[in-house]
């Protein structure tokens, strides 16, 4: 039961750190671009839809995970941490404003490191 517990406790504590910082990732676009109406509208929807519906689905994704794989530690990590990038990166892509601007010539902030590929279908 124990263990039980400690994953149910890791899988809350990860699930709310990935979704503060993908919303802090994508706050931090939509304001060197300049999206959106301004930045209260734009934390509000982070805040108080983003976050707790970003983290909903990667709770549910690392309880299905754990479900599905059982006892295999190395093929669960290796699960859990390829869904619960895919989940992040689609969250990011479907909010992702992409289009170019004065601020953003390329649709991608200054900042964006160029290694790192753009979200976005």
């Amino acid at each position: 039961m124990g263990s039980r517990r400690l994953h149910g406790f890791s899988g809350a504590a990860v699930a709310l750190v990935l979704s503060v910082s993908t919303a802090m990732l994508l706050g931090r676009s939509w304001n060197a671009c300049d999206v959106g109406v301004n930045n209260a509208a734009n934390s509000g929807f982070l805040l108080w839809l983003f976050i707790p519906v970003l983290g909903a689905a990667l709770l549910l994704t690392w309880v299905a995970a754990g479900a599905l794989l059982g006892n295999r530690p190395l093929l669960h990590a290796l699960t859990l941490t390829v869904t619960l990038l895919a989940v992040t990166w689609c969250a990011i892509s479907l909010f992702w404003d992409g289009t170019p601007g004065p601020l953003c010539p390329r649709g991608v902030p200054p900042w964006w490191p160029g290694f790192v590929p753009v979200p976005g279908w």
